[in-house]
């Protein structure tokens, strides 16, 4: 997965840090079902907190909060704001 200047993955953002999603590129249907969740290129999205020990991290996108795990937040890229 190439890096675009200035994106990091959304389990990077601290919290109450926003952002804009990136394209989502995973060929597993992950992405397709993160698409689903709201999780569009770009949403307006804001990181509300992290659970220890790489739980999932809760965030707040299109007006709801959504909580997922680790592993997939880290495949979605942002542009940190």
């Amino acid at each position: 997965m190439t890096i675009k200047s200035g994106a990091i993955s959304l389990c990077a953002l601290r919290s109450g840090q926003e952002g804009t999603v990136l394209p989502i590129k995973e060929s597993d249907g992950t992405g397709h079902r993160l698409c689903e969740l709201g999780l569009t290129p770009g949403t307006h999205i804001r990181m509300l907190r992290r659970a220890p020990l790489g739980g999932p991290v809760l965030i707040k996108v299109r007006g709801y909060r959504l909580a997922i795990r680790h592993g997939y937040a880290a495949s979605v890229l942002v542009k940190p704001q």
